[in-house]
């Protein structure tokens, strides 16, 4: 059953992330302990689990698979620590907890985050598979993580914030496509890299992988305006309140609802030739889109 796997994948993960991490009694002790609160003890681990379900659907070994998985979330760590600083989002709750820059400074926040990010690329150099597979997850890594993705996704949302009834929908679409969805599509492709599939299975991958990033952004901005903070884990409603561009600003909630069941399909579709194979990437698709936090 997926239940089983993701389970064991997210104790796997853990295990794998304390260890790449630095010890906290370790010095610089206040830049490892801010690391440490901003990786471990929280999140859905969402990333790691679409690394490992791409890359066993399609022979990679979980030991393969630990680099990619591990690197992906500090990539996401690292971005969350910097969305959260008063500069950008502002916000004083993540995984159920106080954000890095509250719950140590901001100065530190923001060289944990730079460390997070180095630390990643550092784990995927030492990945067990051959070069030109390294090489290509590196790429991979590196392309979603900057301007031509998350980066850019959110340079993009900070010039929305404030004109959010300015923005037209495909101009809502690429900002989510880079700012959420580039990351979730690398977690599919490193996976599915480090298992050496053929250029037309990660095209189809990368449909699957699309539709799920945008389908999870819309779950957020839905979850922002339906869900409460102890749910969420983090402050609830800001969307709203900082006037950002959301779907349910721009179409409202009931044509946002329908986009995700739109989705859906788009998901099913793009794995149905690989049959129970892909049980676990599919799984993983409907828990974006349906999670209630």
């Amino acid at each position: 059953m997926p239940e089983s796997a993701f389970a064991a994948w997210r104790v796997r993960i853990e295990a794998v992330l304390e260890r790449a991490l630095p010890l906290p009694e370790h010095s610089p002790r206040r830049l490892h302990g801010a690391m440490r609160h901003a990786v471990l003890d929280g999140g859905k681990r969402m990333r790691p689990l679409l690394v490992y379900a791409a890359g066993t659907a399609f022979g990679a070994s979980e030991t393969v698979l630990d680099a990619p998985a591990a690197a992906v979330e500090l990539i996401h760590a690292y971005s969350l620590v910097h969305d959260d600083l008063p500069a950008m989002d502002d916000d004083s709750l993540r995984r159920g907890k106080p954000t890095v820059h509250v719950a140590f400074d901001e100065a530190t926040a923001i060289l944990a985050g730079d460390a997070l990010q180095s630390l990643a690329f550092e784990l995927l150099a030492d990945a067990p598979v051959n070069d030109a597979r390294r090489v290509a997850m590196l790429r991979e890594l590196a392309i979603a993580a900057g301007a031509a993705g998350m980066c850019g996704g959110q340079a993009l949302d900070i010039d929305a914030t404030g004109n959010a009834a300015t923005m037209a929908v495909p101009e809502l679409q690429r900002l989510h496509a880079l700012k959420t969805g580039a990351l979730l599509r690398a977690s599919v492709r490193l996976g599915a890299l480090a298992a050496g599939v053929e250029a037309d299975t990660l095209q189809r991958l990368d449909r699957f992988a699309d539709a799920l990033g945008l389908g999870f952004q819309i779950r957020d901005d839905l979850l922002d305006v339906e869900g409460d903070s102890a749910a969420l884990g983090k402050t609830a409603g800001k969307d709203a309140a900082q006037d950002k561009a959301t779907f349910p600003a721009l179409i409202g909630l009931a044509a946002s609802r329908a986009r995700l069941d739109e989705l859906a399909v788009v998901m099913r579709e793009a794995l149905a030739p690989f049959g129970d194979a892909a049980a676990r990437l599919d799984a993983l698709g409907h828990r974006a889109i349906d999670r209630s936090h």
